[in-house]
């Protein structure tokens, strides 16, 4: 009887339950993690449609922040002369353009992705979390190919990396969490309002001049750097550049405000998320 025994425990270890909502959710972290095969799956598929029949391909990953780093050049270091603390300003604008170009990829895939795979949310059952999940882990291809030219770009300059770059993962998860966070709001606010993917657009172009990607945060005045600090991707950029560059100044007592609020923000973001999961099927 033992073998059964055994093969009914591994029977109802697999076996999932659906329920009517009922009070609070529950988050069923547990769930997704048994599904993370499908997080790959998805992030695999969406990174083929992306660059498929693309004559650029994914050196797109390469031109979008290269382009955007030689425009910031000409303005910022050949006319507006802004401060970088010794470091060229090709590096320095870089730096903050590599973590910047993947949260906005992230953000904009996940924001859409519940009413992209509309399909597969009234056809299939799986955890909804998987989708805006995917959506950011696939944009850590995108990621790593814009860091390979700014690892090029470091050795053309000859800016050697310190110890300080073993805490670049650190910051990089940051970067992860701060997309997931606001993910996780937009995408389900998305499927009830869909002007939220409208509004997108003009909302990252309003946040990238709100975050130090073309200036330094030094610039900001000492009284307003507590309320600075309330941008995650301000912390996100400053480690960055104190991790690749020389010279640069490091996040201060006030990143803890920008790790305060990604925390509540993604907490708050996934038990709104399942709230909401009910609904998707209805209304998308």
């Amino acid at each position: 009887m033992a073998p059964v025994n055994s093969q009914r425990t591994i029977d109802e270890r697999h076996t999932t339950h659906v329920k009517p909502p009922s009070g609070f959710p529950t988050l069923e972290l547990g769930e997704v993690w048994r599904n993370r095969d499908i997080v790959l799956i998805l992030a695999v598929r969406d990174i083929k449609v992306r660059y498929k029949q693309s004559f650029a391909g994914i050196s797109w990953a390469i031109i979008q922040p290269l382009l955007t780093m030689i425009v910031f050049t000409a303005v910022f270091a050949g006319v507006v002369e802004v401060t970088t603390h010794d470091a060229p300003y090709p590096l320095f604008s870089l730096a903050a353009l590599v973590p910047w170009s993947y949260f906005v990829h992230a953000i904009t895939k996940a924001t859409s992705c519940l009413v992209t795979d509309q399909n597969l949310i009234t056809r299939v059952y799986f955890p909804r979390l998987v989708l805006p999940i995917s959506a950011v882990v696939g944009g850590l291809v995108d990621f790593f190919i814009a860091f390979a030219l700014l690892v090029i770009l470091l050795v053309i300059y000859g800016s050697a990396p310190t110890l300080k770059i073993l805490l670049l993962p650190f910051f990089l998860l940051f970067t992860i969490l701060t997309a997931l966070a606001l993910s996780l709001w937009l995408s389900a606010i998305n499927v009830q309002y869909r002007d939220v993917n409208n509004a997108l657009p003009f909302f990252s172009q309003v946040l990238m001049f709100v975050s130090p990607v073309a200036y330094p945060a030094s610039s900001i005045p000492e009284k307003w750097q507590l309320l600075y600090a309330l941008n995650p991707m301000a912390t996100v950029i400053n480690g960055f550049r104190w991790a690749l560059l020389e010279n640069q100044p490091g996040p201060g007592i006030y990143s803890l405000v920008s790790v305060a609020v990604v925390l509540i923000a993604l907490f708050g973001g996934l038990y709104f998320f399942r709230w909401q999961e009910d609904r998707f099927a209805d209304v998308v």
